[in-house]
C-alpha cells in the first residue's frame, strides 16, 4: 500500500537484546528472594476475590465491607481460638503421663544398646587376638621370628581401642536431628511470617480493593482495559469455585481423621483431631504433619502399640489424601485433569517452597483462562 500512514517498524540494536538478556538473568537470579513475596501477593488476591461475593453480600445488609470483614475476621478467630482451647486440655495430661514415663522408656531403650555395646568389645577383642595370632604365625611361617615375638608380645599389652561406642553414635545422631529440626523450624518461621503477611493483606484488601485493582489497571494499556476487565471477572468468578473445593477436601480429611480416630481415642478427643485435621489442611505438606502431633500425643500417654496405629493411620491418610483425595477433588470441582493439578503442585513448590501448593490450582485455571482470552480466541478460533 504506497499510502500506508502506519510508520515502518525499526529493527532492535544488538544493545536492546543485550540488556533485555541482562534484565532476564537478574530476574532469574533474584526470584529464590522475591518468591516469598510474590507468593504473597497471589495469596493476597486470591482470598480477596474468594471472599469477595460473601464480603459484598453482607456488607449490604450490615454497613459497609468493613463492618463485613470484621464479622468474617472475628468468626475465624473464635474458632481457632476454640479449637485451641479443646486441645490444650487433652494435650497437657498427654504431656505430663509421657514425661513422668520418660525416664523408663530411656532406661529401657539404654539396656540393649550397653548390652549390644559389651557384646561388640568382647567380639571386637576376640577378633584382634585372631588377626594377632594369624599374622604372628604367618610371621614365624616366613622366618620371621623376631618380628613374630614382638606382634606377640604386642597383642597383649595394646587393648583395641574403641573408636565410639553405640550410645555415643547415638548422641551424635540426635544432634544431627537437632541441626536439622533447627533448620525445619527457621523454615517453619518463614511459613508464618507469609502466612500473618497474607492474613492481614487479604484483610485490608477486603476491606478497601479499589486501589488495588486501579494500581493492576495502570500497568495495563488503555487500550487493553477492556480484555483485561474480562480476564479479571472470570478470575473473579473462578476463584470462589476453588475455594470450595478446597473446604470441601478440609472437610474430607477431617471427617475421616475423625472415623479413623474414633475407635482409639473415643467420641471427643477424636471430634477434636477431626477438627485440627480440618483447620491444618488448609495448610499444604506442613498442616497434615502438624495435625498429627497431637493424635502422637495422646497415643504416647496411652502407651502400648497405640502410637505406632496412630502414625500407621496419618501416614495413610497422607498418602490417600496426596494422590487420590487432592487431585479428585480438585480436578473434579475445578474441571482440570488430575494430571494436571499434580504437576502444578510439583512446578508451584519448586518455584515456591511447600507453600506454592496452595496457589498450585489456581494457576493452573489462571494461565487456563489468560490463554483462553488473549491467544485461543485471537489465533485459534476454531
Amino acid at each position: 500500500m504506497p499510502n500506508d500512514p502506519r510508520p515502518e517498524a525499526k529493527p532492535r540494536s544488538i544493545t536492546f537484546y543485550v540488556i533485555l538478556g541482562a534484565a532476564l538473568f537478574a530476574v532469574i537470579q533474584s526470584f529464590r528472594l522475591l518468591s516469598p513475596i510474590l507468593l504473597s501477593f497471589l495469596l493476597v488476591m486470591l482470598i480477596s476475590m474468594a471472599f469477595n461475593p460473601v464480603i459484598s453480600r453482607i456488607g449490604a445488609s450490615c454497613g459497609g465491607r468493613k463492618s463485613a470483614t470484621g464479622l468474617i475476621v472475628g468468626m475465624i478467630v473464635v474458632v481457632v481460638a476454640l479449637t485451641g482451647w479443646a486441645v490444650f486440655g487433652p494435650m497437657k495430661d498427654s504431656v505430663v503421663k509421657l514425661s513422668a514415663q520418660l525416664p523408663a522408656y530411656w532406661e529401657r531403650f539404654q539396656k540393649p544398646l550397653i548390652k549390644m555395646e559389651q557384646q561388640a568389645e568382647l567380639s571386637e577383642e576376640k577378633l584382634q587376638a585372631e588377626v594377632t595370632t594369624e599374622m604372628s604365625l604367618s610371621a614365624a611361617q616366613e622366618g620371621h621370628h623376631e618380628a613374630a615375638r614382638q606382634i606377640a608380645k604386642k597383642a597383649p599389652a595394646e587393648p583395641a581401642k574403641q573408636s565410639g561406642s553405640l550410645r555415643s553414635s547415638l548422641s551424635e545422631m540426635f544432634q544431627g536431628v537437632l541441626g536439622r529440626f533447627t533448620t525445619m523450624a527457621f523454615n517453619v518461621a518463614q511459613i508464618l511470617v507469609v502466612l500473618v503477611t497474607v492474613f492481614f493483606g487479604a484483610v485490608f484488601t477486603l476491606m478497601n480493593p479499589r486501589p488495588i485493582f486501579r494500581g493492576i489497571f495502570s500497568l495495563v494499556p488503555e487500550r487493553h482495559h477492556e480484555k483485561t476487565l474480562i480476564i479479571v471477572q472470570r478470575i473473579g468468578k473462578f476463584v470462589p469455585r476453588w475455594v470450595g473445593t478446597t473446604l470441601l477436601g478440609m472437610v474430607t480429611i477431617g471427617l475421616l481423621v475423625f472415623l479413623l480416630m474414633w475407635p482409639i481415642f473415643g467420641l471427643m478427643d477424636a471430634l477434636v483431631l477431626g477438627l485440627i485435621a480440618f483447620i491444618l489442611e488448609a495448610v499444604p505438606f506442613l498442616g497434615p504433619i502438624l495435625s498429627a502431633v497431637p493424635a502422637i500425643l495422646l497415643a504416647l500417654g496411652q502407651g502400648g502399640m497405640t502410637p505406632l496405629w496412630v502414625l500407621l493411620v496419618y501416614i495413610a491418610v497422607q498418602a490417600l489424601e496426596n494422590n487420590v483425595i487432592t487431585p479428585f477433588i480438585m480436578a473434579h470441582g475445578m474441571k482440570m485433569h488430575p494430571l494436571a493439578v499434580i504437576f502444578s503442585m510439583l512446578l508451584c513448590v519448586a518455584a515456591f517452597g511447600v507453600l506454592g501448593v496452595l496457589v498450585a490450582a489456581p494457576l493452573v485455571a489462571v494461565v487456563n483462562i489468560i490463554h483462553d482470552e488473549l491467544y485461543r480466541k485471537r489465533f485459534l478460533p476454531t
